[in-house]
């Protein structure tokens, strides 16, 4: 599942929920924001344990990827990384839930490079759901509230 749109619409609290839901039901399940995603795997690549990750990560039940490319630079190597964890996924039909304010057209550009992207979203968008989330941020809503309170108080 991808779920895409603009910050503070609800795409982590819904992809947490999801989570949870799944470990509720008895499934294995990995979280990672983003940043740390690539430096897990960065880590593992240093340490020897790169194999023990990929293993981690590709046999999960469901994994999920919280706010890719919220940064607009992304490590050289995530291209490669992030398409040797969904053609594992994708292979062994296991779930992946990746949460992104960017569309879908902009990821080749991110990543630095056109083709990965394209295999990447073909295995994410095959028989699998694409979200797309639209509205106003909750945390700007409350933060609007605040002020309001704050402004009848005076």
């Amino acid at each position: 599942m991808l779920i895409i749109g603009q910050p503070g619409p609800g795409k982590s609290h819904t992809a947490k929920a999801i989570a949870h839901a799944a470990i509720q039901a008895g499934f294995t399940v990995a979280c990672r924001e983003e940043q740390t995603f690539f430096e897990d795997i960065f880590a593992a690549a240093q340490t020897g344990k790169r194999k023990k990750l990929k293993k981690l990560l590709g046999e999960t039940d469901l994994l999920v990827i919280d706010d890719l490319f919220l940064r607009k630079r992304v490590p050289d190597h995530a291209a490669d990384d992030l398409m040797d964890v969904i053609l594992e996924r994708y292979g062994k039909r296991k779930s992946t839930l990746i949460t992104s304010n960017r569309p879908l057209e902009d990821w080749g550009k991110l990543l630095g490079d056109n083709a990965a992207s394209a295999a990447i979203l073909d295995r994410l968008l095959h028989r699998r759901h694409l979200l797309k989330f639209e509205g106003n941020s909750y945390r700007l809503k409350e933060v609007s509230k605040r002020l309001a309170l704050k402004s009848k108080k005076k």
